[in-house]
This record gives structure tokens, C-alpha cells and sequence, in this order.
């Protein structure tokens, strides 16, 4: 039996391609959305939470150390609420928050069980040691009046520090696992997506393909014989024949074209007509053949609405390119004003500079005031919000490293106020002492920035240390808001604290500044700063310099003259810093006695 190869066949076995097709990616998306949806809950029943906890936990730790210090460092027994906020984290919110991550760290690693484990144990530890050695020894006025017991308290308080950095430690190094298995979730989840992407975009490309191939088939197997047909058969009914033939075939259409091939006739000028029209030649010159010959009059009608067509494209052409050369004016003109505005800006920055600039002491003034000193002085913005003050008054010299709130411009804007109190506090009071001085230049800045809106105190304002020298009888005193002195005598580093309050409004109990005096002895350097040079990011790891390292660095320079300690003290922040954006304004002054 000879087999036919029908077109009702041909046509079923590509839409039998096509349908193929569609069902293996409409499978494939629906395995991995279901996969990616596994995913995503474990994203949000498991991971998320673990990671929001342990911030949680380390956040709760972070209240307990700033609670535990005002329990070491607050005498005043009529302010309870960080008290009973501490006695609730260790009695209540601790339990509580060691429960849930208990019950997260059920899909957990063996590893990162026992990391958590490690700091609970610390964490108890630690808290011990809070109610054991602090809290309850400083459960009365009495106790804050006993010496021993503070300096028994203030010690464990100071050894907590350093074994709270550990926990902080281990907890950053515990989260950063979680969030890296949340990555890797996330990245499988994504991979999964992808492949889904590639699989389809190639199934589209297979499907495009099967309906060209469809296309072509029907093209080849229906359509272009049957317009030759009829072509063939309307130049038929005006008794003229193509020259065209129907190949032979083993189908339905190949049965039509034997029965025509016999049928001869030219059609050439009609041909030749079509293709000069086709070749844009719009001009070309047809005579129908008769007044029905139809195909005749569609092929004038065809020319007349391609000559129309093109003159219509080519009018709007034009019109699109005359829209495109003015917007194009319009983009060029506003990129002009944006240049100008953005120069605007920047000079008036540039000259705010200048102002600032103004207020800080020339360098025969320093000199003069401060014979072997240097100033280390780094805005991290064409302004800053550090800045230094140098003055005296009678026998005393003063000289100061404000660190305002913030950088740039809102802290260059605070300098100038910073300043200006501080220029008339000396001109224009007895105040002579630095924690007077700073009395004063705190309840300036308070009564300054005023309040906003709603009533409540600004909480902008100013870290500073203010120092006093009286060389005749070499006397320094000094008074410090957070920003501590450092003292290096015979190659020994000393300490001297600030008070923990800032210049400006804070919320707690408002006390005057202490005033400290010290008695130089030759050969003594001094040096005090901002916390810009401390907090710089660099390194091989991208971390901080670290007040650590930087004690150091100023007891390693001490010996050497003041010129050359700046060029070492910038040097080594520049290699520190390396590629590193610079995070804050930096400043230092060192002064040898």
C-alpha cells in the first residue's frame, strides 16, 4: 500500500511538536516554582527569624552593658528605670530569647549549635558577674559612698568590657554564618530561577522554531500552491494561462496541479509590472487587460497605495527627525542648567570653607601659644565638623578638639556655633576654669538649637576636650565631654577620662563638668582628638583602626618632635585607609611640654 503523506497529517504532527513542548516547560515550572517555594519558607520560617534574633540578642546585650554602666556610674537612686530595664533583661528577656533561639537553632548545624551554646554560657557569665559583683554590692546610697566597694565594682565593670567583646564577638561571627547560609538559600534559589529562566527561553526557542517549521510546512503544503492555483485560474477566466507549473506531489494539492499543468499562458506583462512596483518604481506604466480583468486593477490600486504609503513614511520621517533634534536641544540646554546649578553648589561650599577657615588659629598663632605642638587636620568633606580652638586668657592657654554632630555641612554649621559661644564665654565671663567654660558652652548650644516642633530637645551638639596650660607654673587642667585626655610620661601611657555626657542636651541628670588638674613635669606630651582617627575603616579586613592600636601609635611616636609625630600619625592613616572611603573628619593635636 503506498503511504501519503496527507497535510491534515504533516499539520498534526507539528502541533504534536508544539503541544509536546509546551506540556515539558509548563512541568518544568511548575517543579521549580514548588522548588523555590520550599525555599522560600525555609527563608521564612527558619533562617530569617534565626538571623532577626540573634540581632535581637545582641542589641538586648548592648542595653545591658550601657545599663550596667549607668548602675556603676549613676549614684542617683532616684532614677530605677535602668535598673528595673536591666533586672527585667537578665530575669526575663534573656530566658525568653535563649527559648526561641533554641527552638530555631533546631535545623541548625552541630557547629553552630555549639557556637550558640558557647554564648549562653558566656552570656550567664557575664550576668553573674553583673548581679554578683555590681549590682548587688550597689543596692544603696551607702554603697556609692563606700570607696572600696565602687573600686571593686568599677574594676569587674572594666573587666566585663573587654568579655563582653568577646561575646559581641562571637555573636557577629554567629550571624554572619546565618546570613551566609541565607545567601546560600537565597543563591540556590535563584540558581533554580535561572535554570528555569534558560530552560524556558530554550523551550521558546524550540516552540518559535516548531511554529516556523509549522509555518513553513502549511506555507509550502497549502498556501503558496494554492495562490498558484489561484492566479492560475482567475488569468484562466480571461482566457489567459501563467507559464507557472504545479510540482508534482503525492497529496490532494499535487492531484489539482496535474489537472493545470497542461494549461499554458503568459502573463509577463503583468509580471513585469509587479516587480517594477515592487522595486519602487511607482511610475511604471499598465494597461488592464479588460475592464473585469480584477487582478489588473489591484495591482494599479496596490501601486497607488505603496506610492501613498511612501510618501507618507517619509513625511513622518521627517517629522520624527525634527522632534529628535529638539528634544535633543531641550536635554543639551537642561544638562547646561544642571552644570551650572551643581558649580553653584559647589562653590558656595567651597566658600563656606573659607569661612570656616577663618575661625580656626592661623599658624603663627599656634606657634606663638604653642611652641612644640603639631595639628593633625582631616575633613572628610570639603567642611567639617571637627575643629580646633586655640585662645588665651592671662596666664593660661587654652586649646581644645571639638567634635561636632555629624559631617560636612550640618557639622560645619555646628562649628561655627561651637565657636562663637566659645569666643564669647572668654571675652565676655569670668569663667576660667575649663569645666566652667564648658558649663557655659553647654547651656550656649541648649539654649541655641532651642527645640523643634514638637517640643522636644535637639540632639545635636558636641564631643570636646578643653585644656589649660599655665606655663609659669606648669599647672594643665582640663575638662572633657566623652573625648578623654592622653597623657605619656617617661614612656608610660595615662588615661585621663571624660565625663560621659555630651555639650548639649542629653537625657539624664544634669551635672557640671569636672575640672582636673595635673601637674606637668618636663619632657610630658599631651595629645587629644575626635573619635575620626579610632573609627577609620581599612586594613587588610576593612575594620576599624581601633582605639587600641591607636594609643599605641601615639605612645610609639611620643619620643620624636612634633613635626615628625604628624607626618608618622598621617602616614599611617593614609596606609590604614588605603582604598577605603574616609568615614569621618580626623583630628589630633599633640603638645610637648
Amino acid at each position: 500500500m503506498n503511504y501519503r503523506f496527507t497535510i491534515g497529517r504533516r499539520i498534526g504532527l507539528g502541533f504534536a511538536i508544539l503541544v509536546s513542548l509546551t506540556v515539558v516547560a509548563f512541568t518544568l515550572t511548575i517543579f521549580t516554582i514548588i522548588e523555590s517555594k520550599n525555599k522560600t519558607e525555609t527563608m521564612v520560617g527558619q533562617v530569617t527569624p534565626s538571623v532577626t534574633e540573634l540581632k535581637e540578642l545582641n542589641l538586648m546585650l548592648q542595653r545591658s552593658h550601657t545599663n550596667i554602666s549607668k548602675w556603676v556610674y549613676n549614684k542617683s537612686m532616684n532614677d530605677m528605670q535602668f535598673r528595673d530595664d536591666l533586672n527585667k533583661i537578665i530575669s526575663e528577656e534573656f530566658p525568653q530569647k535563649r527559648k526561641l533561639l533554641v527552638d530555631y537553632s533546631k535545623y541548625w548545624t552541630d557547629s553552630e549549635k555549639e557556637q550558640l551554646q558557647v554564648i549562653f554560657l558566656k552570656i550567664d557569665s557575664l550576668f553573674l558577674v553583673y548581679k554578683n559583683n555590681i549590682m548587688e554590692p550597689l543596692n544603696s546610697l551607702d554603697a556609692y559612698n563606700d570607696d572600696g566597694i565602687i573600686f571593686l565594682a568599677v574594676n569587674d565593670y572594666e573587666e566585663s568590657e573587654t568579655y563582653i567583646k568577646t561575646i559581641y564577638s562571637k555573636l557577629r561571627e554567629l550571624i554572619e554564618l546565618k546570613k551566609q547560609f541565607a545567601e546560600n538559600v537565597k543563591l540556590e534559589m535563584f540558581e533554580s530561577l535561572d535554570f528555569l529562566k534558560q530552560s524556558v527561553q530554550f523551550l521558546s526557542i524550540l516552540l518559535m522554531l516548531g511554529g516556523v517549521i509549522i509555518g513553513v510546512m502549511t506555507t509550502r503544503s497549502i498556501t503558496r500552491p494554492v495562490q498558484v492555483l489561484k492566479k492560475m485560474l482567475l488569468s484562466m477566466g480571461l482566457g489567459i494561462l501563467p507559464e507557472e507549473r504545479v510540482s508534482a506531489r503525492n497529496d490532494e494539492i499535487g492531484e489539482m496541479g496535474n489537472a493545470l499543468n497542461d494549461l499554458i499562458q503568459s502573463m509577463h506583462h503583468t509580471t513585469d509590472f509587479a516587480k517594477e512596483t515592487g522595486a519602487g518604481n511607482f511610475n511604471a506604466s499598465y494597461t488592464p487587460l479588460s475592464k473585469d480583468d480584477t487582478l489588473g486593477h489591484a495591482l494599479l490600486k496596490m501601486r497607488d497605495d505603496l506610492a501613498e504609503n511612501e510618501r507618507v513614511l517619509e513625511q513622518k520621517v521627517i517629522e520624527r527627525t525634527e522632534e529628535v533634534v529638539r528634544q535633543k536641544s531641550e536635554i543639551e540646554h537642561k544638562n547646561v542648567e544642571l552644570e551650572i546649578l551643581y558649580k553653584q553648589v559647589t562653590d558656595s561650599i567651597h566658600y563656606a570653607k573659607r569661612i570656616q577657615d577663618a575661625i580656626l588659629p592661623t599658624t603663627n598663632k599656634i606657634k606663638n601659644l604653642l611652641p612644640d605642638s603639631f595639628i593633625l587636620f582631616k575633613p572628610k568633606d570639603i567642611v567639617s565638623g571637627d575643629f580646633y580652638w586655640i585662645e588665651q586668657k592671662g596666664d593660661l592657654v587654652y586649646f581644645a578638639a571639638i567634635d561636632c554632630t555629624g559631617h560636612g555641612v550640618p557639622g560645619a554649621f555646628m562649628s561655627l556655633v561651637g565657636y562663637n559661644i566659645l569666643k564669647d564665654i572668654l571675652k565676655n565671663t569670668s569663667a576660667s576654669k575649663p569645666s566652667e567654660i564648658l558649663d557655659q558652652l553647654r547651656d550656649g548650644v541648649v539654649s541655641a538649637l532651642l527645640t523643634d516642633e514638637t517640643g522636644k530637645q535637639a540632639k545635636d551638639g558636641m564631643d570636646m576636650t578643653l585644656c589649660a596650660i599655665n606655663y609659669k607654673t606648669m599647672m594643665l587642667q582640663y575638662a572633657a565631654a566623652f573625648n578623654p585626655l592622653y597623657l605619656i610620661r617617661k614612656g608610660e601611657l595615662i588615661l585621663h577620662p571624660a565625663n560621659k555626657f555630651p555639650i548639649g542636651s542629653y537625657v539624664g541628670e544634669k551635672t557640671g563638668f569636672d575640672n582636673h588638674e595635673i601637674q606637668l613635669e618636663k619632657g610630658d606630651q599631651i595629645f587629644i582628638c575626635s573619635d575620626g582617627y579610632a573609627d577609620q575603616f581599612g586594613g587588610p579586613t576593612g575594620k576599624k583602626f581601633m582605639v587600641g592600636n591607636f594609643r599605641k601609635l601615639l605612645l610609639k611616636i611620643s619620643e620624636l618632635n612634633s613635626q615628625v609625630q604628624k607626618e608618622e600619625l598621617n602616614k599611617t592613616l593614609v596606609s590604614w585607609q588605603g582604598e577605603q572611603e574616609q568615614v569621618d573628619d580626623v583630628l589630633v593635636i599633640g603638645v610637648k611640654v
